[in-house]
């Protein structure tokens, strides 16, 4: 199963918004709303509260 490529959430087979740009690259999103903070608003994951990469991110810097 693919994860998200903005909140890192896995993907059920048969789901998901698949991305690709024109040099190739692909990028899967669990929904609309991961799909237009990633592209549209070009937000950084770590900075947004129910991201994995702000769990991540938050953990090392308490720890």
């Amino acid at each position: 199963m693919p994860k998200c490529s903005f909140c890192g959430k896995e993907i059920p087979p048969g789901t998901g918004i698949k991305y690709v740009f024109t040099s190739g690259k692909e990028l899967w999103f669990c929904s609309k709303k991961c799909k237009i903070h990633a592209l549209e608003r070009k937000r950084n994951p770590a900075k947004v509260k129910w991201t994995e990469a702000y769990r991540i991110a938050r953990k090392k810097r308490v720890s």
